[in-house]
């Protein structure tokens, strides 16, 4: 794990597409967060796949671990250069591990997934008592629209299951994060 603290950065003249909304922080938010995701991702041009996967269990795991009555949680969706960047935020401040849950476990998986799945993701404590849990996904061609809301083609590559991000600063972390690569 590596604590980051770099600031935004975006290639010259690349656009920066994003999607925000906040939910109730239950089973039904985080079911309208993946379907949200998707149709944003489908307006954008960018296949669904895995990032709806990783939406859904980051909302999942916010809607359960980060509840907190009375207070939403947060989905954002950025597209930067080459990196879609799914963040979550919720209102616990403890800060998630991906650990193998026990064999009869039937839950507990959802962060080894979001591994599996991105191609580096991590954690950044906001303001108290808030954090944020992001994973990002490469995209193969980085969408340049003529109107950023009518969408844009692009797609995401898939990584070769053994190919590893070296440790590095991603380029959409808050300040003050740990960054966990795949593997």
């Amino acid at each position: 794990m590596n604590t980051e603290t770099a600031a935004p950065e975006a290639e010259p003249h690349s656009p920066i597409r994003n999607f925000s909304v906040r939910l109730s922080p239950t089973p039904r938010g985080a079911r309208l967060a993946r379907l949200l995701a998707t149709e944003q991702l489908r307006a954008w041009g960018l296949p669904l796949d895995p990032a709806r996967h990783i939406v859904a269990e980051l909302a999942a795991n916010s809607a359960t671990h980060g509840r907190a009555q009375g207070r939403d949680f947060g989905l954002t969706l950025y597209v930067v250069g080459g990196t879609l960047r799914i963040e979550v935020t919720d209102t616990c401040e403890r800060l998630p591990t991906a650990q193998p849950p026990s064999p009869d476990s039937q839950s507990g998986r959802g962060l080894l997934l979001v591994e599996a799945l991105a191609d580096r993701w991590g954690t950044a404590p906001g303001l108290p008592p808030r954090k944020t849990v992001w994973a990002e996904v490469t995209v193969r061609q980085a969408p340049e629209p003529a109107d950023v809301r009518s969408g844009a083609t692009g797609g995401l590559s898939p990584k070769d299951p053994g190919e590893k991000e070296p440790h590095q600063t991603p380029p959409l972390l808050p300040p003050g994060g740990r960054s966990h690569p795949r593997g």
